[in-house]
């Protein structure tokens, strides 16, 4: 994602000024003004209902003046947008910020940052997560000749260090015997930073998260060399509050909290209306921004914090740990510390319980046609027999789940396999190889082959 320019920077420094603490201090609306600063990121998509969607919406604007009204207060929200977690960390420890969202390995690192400056932050409640990885994608050139990560051996992977995209190529590159820290060479960059890389071959591979690796298979300037879901290991965005905000501040947390249920509702019931606004906001293109957040996405939203998600910290704690991103510490206590349902669970009132309990269903394919309305499919076969169907202009985008992990991709850019009469999507190949391997007579097919069989 691009870095926060200059003159963005030079404008959030007059929108906040310095001596003003953000934690339902009294700003610039008067001495009877609470003012709440909300740090999100706009194009990491999958914290949406704790950010971009939200605003929009204008749910939270909505509680607080409802709370307002019986407080005789005036509350005024101050949203801020960077491009990566780093920085709302360095904010919220500055006292600055009240409430950020950002991934889950950045999550830990706000963990880690709180309590080393005892100004500790609390986990809240999640945004969006998919329960095998499939947020995080390691892309290549589209012309590269690189099918597997095996390939990657002696190349040059550009990363974010401390991400979880990072965290996605460390264990991949160990599961398959490689060493992440001999055997390639990692290009520690900015996400818009490793694209450019990538582009212009000063970089032959590309581990990122939502929604890089969707954009540039979108834009035809990569294509999907694994597929983070394959290691079936949780990952996700979550919400951060400040302890000292959350004492102080319990109901408007809480307000925030019923505004990014509400947000997350409408999303689920208007997927496409959802997209369309989030990729208005960010200029990602709709057809990007739902390969994620759409019906069928690769994200699931729910604010829940789920005990998958909570084990799944504790296993990330040791790669940061390994990478020196955090000191010695006890995984579970750590995070432990760190996790605090109860806003959250209060916020929901009696149906948290039943929504933790909620699994996400299984992806379907899905065709997202020219006048707007979606159809979804239970066999991808039957999604190409409607995309051979229709007429030039009738198709937006098409969407089919990978065969072994469910990770949604767009049809086009998905490799398919011919398995007798069955037509099979793979995001990445090494994974159609994998299946052909174990199934005699099966073969891979172009696009065009698979929708002229289907048709």
């Amino acid at each position: 994602m691009k870095r926060t320019a200059p003159r963005t920077l030079l404008a959030l420094a007059l929108l906040v000024p310095a001596a003003a603490g953000c934690g339902g201090s009294a700003g610039a609306g008067g001495p009877d003004t609470v003012t709440v600063t909300v740090g999100y990121q706009s194009k990491t998509i999958n914290t949406v209902t704790a950010g971009t969607l939200l605003r929009s919406l204008g749910y939270f604007e909505e509680e607080l003046a409802r709370r307002g009204a019986r407080d005789g207060v005036r509350y005024e929200v101050r949203w801020q947008d960077y491009a990566t977690g780093a920085p709302i960390t360095a904010q919220m420890t500055a006292g600055k910020i009240d409430i950020g969202s950002m991934g889950d390995f950045p999550l830990l690192l706000n963990a880690a940052r709180g309590k080393q400056l005892d100004r500790p932050t609390r986990l809240v409640s999640v945004t969006g997560y998919n329960l095998r990885g499939g947020l995080n994608t390691i892309v290549t050139a589209p012309g590269s000749g690189l099918d597997s990560l095996r390939d990657l051996k002696g190349k040059k992977v550009s990363t974010s260090v401390g991400s979880a995209a990072d965290g996605t190529l460390v264990r991949a590159l160990q599961q398959e015997g490689l060493d992440p820290g001999k055997d390639i060479r990692k290009l520690n960059q900015q996400p818009a930073v490793g694209a450019s890389a990538l582009q212009s071959g000063s970089a032959d591979a590309l581990s990122q998260f939502v929604a890089w690796p969707g954009l540039l298979a979108y834009q035809g300037r990569a294509k999907a060399l694994y597929d983070g879901a394959a290691l079936d290991l949780p990952t996700f965005h979550g919400v951060t509050a400040r302890e000292d905000f959350a004492e102080k501040r319990p109901a408007v947390l809480e307000d925030f909290l019923r505004a990014q249920i509400r947000a997350t509702r409408y999303l689920r019931e208007k997927p496409v209306e959802a997209a369309e606004s989030v990729a208005k906001a960010t200029g990602l293109p709709a057809e990007v921004v739902y390969l994620y957040n759409g019906a069928n996405g690769i994200a699931t939203f729910d604010t829940t914090v789920k005990p998958e998600l909570v084990a799944a910290l504790k296993k990330d704690v040791p790669v940061l740990a390994s990478a020196g991103l955090v000191g010695e510490v006890d995984a579970e206590t750590f995070v432990d510390s760190f996790v605090d349902d109860g806003p959250v669970r209060r916020a929901h009132g009696a149906g948290y319980d039943e929504a933790l309990a909620a699994k996400a269903p299984a992806a379907r394919s899905e065709l997202w046609r020219g006048d707007g309305t979606t159809a979804s499919y239970d066999e991808p076969g039957a999604l190409l027999a409607a995309v051979a169907a229709a007429g030039d202009g009738a198709v937006r985008a098409a969407y089919v789940p990978d065969t072994t992990t469910g990770t949604q991709w767009f049809a086009d850019k998905a490799v398919w396999v011919a398995d007798g009469a069955r037509l099979l999507p793979f995001v990445a190949p090494s994974a159609a190889a994998d299946w052909i391997a174990g199934h005699p007579g099966a073969r891979t097919v172009s696009w065009e082959q698979a929708l002229e069989r289907a048709s």
